[in-house]
């Protein structure tokens, strides 16, 4: 079921260091992306040891980001598993941080950032050096728009709820469906002049 609009503002400073930790979005990005894994699935997939792993799932899981689920495997094979915890997740805005809240919501955006950046930035070549049919999907766009503040939260509320509108659990995934990233990035443009909107 999707959420309502407006998410679920993250305000807990302990909860946003838990998150901030670079392997811990290691972590929650794979959940997310590939499903269900235990701790030795996940420490072979991403370069970590198993007992590092299993303290960065149990921190994640303190705070809502992940949580146990049923093995995944025929014949339930051992292992605790975990997966992702779906949710529309917020920071609260700029105006209402402290200070100590903006440093860890700043390292959290800096290494989210540069992680899609490079990832997007790879696998361009990638698909460049051996195009196939998924060679185009690298869709981008760049533009400006002159808005109000309200404005700007309507058009981001509604770039959510597309998201959500093509949003689906993996059941019911269509045959040939890949994962595809997305990222929005919304700025107001440093010169305050009005714009021309023609």
């Amino acid at each position: 079921m999707p959420e309502k609009p407006g998410g679920t503002e993250m305000t807990e400073l302990a909860a946003l260091k838990a998150l901030a930790q670079p392997r811990r979005q290691q972590i929650l990005q794979h959940l997310t992306l590939h499903g269900p894994a235990t701790s030795a699935i996940l420490a072979r997939a991403l370069g970590l040891n198993t007992g590092a792993t299993s303290y960065h799932l149990r921190e994640l899981a303190r705070y809502g980001f992940v949580a146990d689920t049923a093995p995944q495997e025929p014949g339930g094979r051992r292992g605790r598993w975990w997966r992702a915890v779906p949710g529309d997740r917020r920071f609260p805005p700029p105006s209402r941080r402290t200070p100590e809240l903006r440093l860890v919501i700043d390292e959290l955006n800096r290494h989210a950032y540069a992680a899609d950046l490079a990832l997007f930035e790879r696998l361009q070549r990638e698909s460049s050096d051996e195009p196939d049919e998924w060679a185009d999907a690298f869709a981008y766009s760049r533009g400006a728009l002159s808005l109000t503040l309200p404005e700007l939260r309507a058009f981001f509320e509604e770039y959510i709820a597309l998201m959500n509108r093509y949003r689906r659990p993996g059941a019911d995934t269509a045959p040939g469906a890949r994962t595809v990233h997305t990222r929005l990035l919304a700025f107001p443009d440093p010169d305050r002049s009005e714009t021309d909107a023609s």
